[in-house]
């Protein structure tokens, strides 16, 4: 049998196209296993319109990283016999202006390392050939560099990429679990914006200040500038081992 995930050059074109004339159209978002990062998270609440704490309680449930070791939030399927997506319908995406990363890069998958010797990025990619996935009889051609422009995932790329150091710096420092507390501080600098920006802006933060003179913007309402601030906090809570949290 051949291997579904075939390594694919960022030259190469392929043959896709996924809209409501495909035969299998919503079949990729059944039997759902669908982690989010933090800027997916960002995205889908602020979409929904929704604060973090409910965003999470709603949708949710908090998982480990089998990879990473660091807490993860995965959505919670519709149903239990198709496990579907919480966000689709009838017609496709309900969120799709805001849908997570990995389903704007399908039938692509994108693999990052990083060089400790310069920190540049290296990244490869592969085509995905599910089975039931009839989109590849579709007529359009396009090549990794138009898919990725085309589904709008410069910015979900810039901003997961920003994982790999706080990765790397927990394999490095704690190749087992993290402590509970430590686990739960670094689930609420990543994916709990309002209830981060809360403990930032009261004052309640261990170094807080100087995160507010970093990211000035974090205790203000930017959404994104915050999440920043929350890796610099988990950054600095792994290399300190929690201890001045």
């Amino acid at each position: 049998m051949r291997d579904p995930l075939q390594p694919f050059a960022a030259n190469e074109s392929f043959q896709f196209e996924c809209t409501p004339r495909v035969a299998c159209f919503n079949a990729c978002c059944r039997d759902l296993v669908q982690a989010l990062t933090p800027y997916d998270a960002l995205r889908l609440r602020r979409g929904l319109g929704l604060t973090s704490g409910r965003f999470l309680a709603q949708f949710t449930r908090r998982h480990t990283g089998p990879g990473s070791g660091l807490p993860v939030a995965t959505l919670i399927p519709a149903d239990r016999p198709l496990r579907r997506c919480p966000f689709v319908t009838e017609s496709g995406c309900g969120v799709y202006p805001d849908r997570p990363a990995s389903c704007r890069i399908y039938p692509l998958v994108r693999s990052v390392c990083r060089s400790r010797a310069t920190g540049e990025l290296t990244e490869s990619f592969y085509l995905l050939r599910e089975p039931h996935c009839r989109g590849f009889e579709g007529p359009t051609r396009q090549r990794v560099d138009e898919w990725v422009a085309c589904q709008g995932l410069s910015d979900y790329n810039r901003e997961n990429d920003r994982l790999l150091e706080l990765i790397a710096l927990k394999n490095r420092r704690h190749p087992g679990p993290l402590s509970s507390a430590t686990g739960d501080r670094i689930f609420t600098a990543l994916y709990d914006a309002d209830a981060f920006r809360a403990a930032l802006a009261g004052g309640r933060l261990p170094g807080g200040t100087a995160l507010c003179e970093q990211f000035p913007g974090a205790a203000r309402g930017d959404d994104l500038a915050l999440l920043h601030a929350g890796l610099a906090w988990a950054r600095h809570l792994i290399a300190t081992d929690g201890e001045t949290a």
